[in-house]
């Protein structure tokens, strides 16, 4: 592994800003400095970029099984478009099956991405049920595959929804196990009934996958995971926010000392319900769950990140082509698969709507893109920073480029893509997995299976660090343990 030095860059992380160069040796930031020496070392002049830590992007779902097909990207794909958009660390949701161990399920998920994965990934695990064989395999699991957290749905009746005692039993087993649990807050089983309220009148248009998925539905599902992680005294990740009912319920449960985390996605900051209207079932493309919300929620998303009350920004990347997947849909809007290609984008939107456009600060933003699902998710300080002894994930990004969004253009094996048309400010130039380039001026030059498997620390470890900021110049220290 050759050595290398960046050069004339500007650092920034979620707490500092500066101009410094980096060292690079066996994968990790050997030295921070300026005029650092580069002899022996590659040179990489980075005058005029900024110098960021790779993205994480704590909700991927690759090459899962929905709604009869399944997912377009998978962990080759979706993780080289992954990298060419500025992220370098990938967190995948590990579906489980009622009546099966939940090692099955892991192994399945160890086979669909070695070999493929171009960037470093680790998994969350799904909990479907709360019997006396999960409980019993759970620390097992947290200990020896280093998942530590754990995913319950409160929607999709009949597939993925578990019951509040399955929830209410699995925060209780991660406060002591020290896992983070995380929640698709909808009421899926009011949900249910609007569906087929909706079909029986004939309404099975795209646009009633919002109509049946109602914002108040949302609010109060989240606001009963908040007062049932309260009560049990646990820890709680609401994904996907979209609305301001849920940000309320969850600044509620905050400002009560709880302790609550929050994410959303880029989608639901620059898309509206009014997407699903599209002409001549082009709408299907904009169905996912929860559903794009009206315009006016967008403010609310945007204020909570600004705020703190929302902290962290998924991808969600969960996508299908229009043709032959989203098509199965037609006539019957419950059957479209839900889900959208966003892995590619989530890092520059937030740049261009955020910082760009003054709704965030640069440093706020590394922090929502990267640092603080690193914190949360047991890899930080070797994720998500930019500090001696972190691991060399480095995006180099060019504050000033502009590009329009196309398909045509975008590096997800799907047939569309969402933001078709957006001018973005801000473009991720070349990007770095362990000191080694994935992407090099606009060129992919990563290896499929060079990802690697990420063992995670149990939930609080990364939180007690704070930020590794920005190490005195030119000195060297060892890789903080979680």
């Amino acid at each position: 592994m050759t050595v290398k030095l960046i050069r004339g860059g500007t650092i920034v992380t979620a707490s500092d800003t500066y101009r410094a160069d980096l060292l690079l040796r066996d994968g990790r930031i050997a030295a921070i400095g300026v005029g650092l020496p580069a002899e022996g070392a590659e040179v990489v002049d980075a005058a005029g970029l900024y110098v960021m830590p790779g993205g994480v992007d704590p909700h991927t779902h690759l090459d899962m099984p929905f709604g009869g097909t399944v997912t377009a990207d998978d962990f080759e794909t979706g993780t080289r478009a992954a990298a060419f958009g500025g992220t370098t660390t990938v967190i995948d949701f590990c579906l489980t099956n009622k009546g099966r161990p939940l090692s099955e399920a892991v192994a399945q998920w160890h086979a669909k991405s070695e070999e493929k994965a171009v960037i470093d990934y680790g998994f969350h695990l799904m909990i479907s049920e709360i019997t006396d064989e999960v409980l019993e395999e759970l620390p097992r699991i947290i200990e020896e595959e280093g998942i530590t957290s754990l995913k319950v749905f409160m929607a999709y009746k009949n597939v993925f929804q578990a019951d509040d005692g399955t929830l209410y039993r699995t925060l209780l087993s991660a406060r002591e196990h020290g896992a983070l649990v995380m929640v698709h807050a909808e009421n899926g089983d009011v949900i249910d009934y609007l569906i087929r309220e909706a079909l029986e009148a004939g309404n099975t248009d795209p646009i009633y996958h919002a109509k049946t998925r109602p914002s108040v539905i949302e609010g109060e599902a989240t606001g009963r995971a908040v007062k049932l992680t309260a009560l049990a005294g646990s820890q709680l990740y609401v994904v996907h926010v979209t609305c301001e009912e849920a940000v309320r319920q969850i600044a509620e449960g905050r400002s009560r000392g709880l302790d609550i985390w929050g994410e959303t996605c880029p989608q639901y900051l620059v898309l509206d319900e009014t997407d699903l209207e599209r002409p001549d079932f082009q709408g299907a493309k904009y169905v996912w769950s929860p559903p794009l919300r009206e315009k006016s929620h967008q403010s609310a998303l945007w204020n909570a990140l600004k705020s703190g009350e929302l902290q962290t920004l998924g991808s969600d990347h969960c996508s299908f082509n229009f043709k032959g997947q989203k098509e199965l849909g037609r006539g019957d809007f419950s059957r479209i698969p839900n889900g959208g290609p966003t892995i590619e984008d989530r890092f520059s939107i937030l740049y261009s709507e955020g910082v760009a456009k003054g709704r965030i600060t640069l440093n706020q933003f590394v922090d929502i893109v990267s640092t603080r699902s690193a914190k949360l998710f047991g890899l930080f300080p070797r994720k998500g920073t930019v500090a001696v002894g972190s691991d060399a994930d480095l995006v180099l990004f060019d504050p000033a480029a502009r590009r329009v969004v196309s398909a045509e253009l975008h590096h997800m094996n799907v047939d569309y893509n969402p933001f078709e048309g957006m001018e973005l400010t801000g473009l991720p130039v070349s990007v770095l997995s362990r000191g080694e380039f994935v992407v090099r001026d606009r060129v992919f030059t990563g290896v499929p299976g060079r990802g690697q498997y990420l063992k995670r620390a149990r939930y609080g470890a990364e939180l007690t660090h704070g930020n590794a900021g920005s190490p005195a110049a030119g000195t060297t220290q060892p890789l903080l343990q979680g």
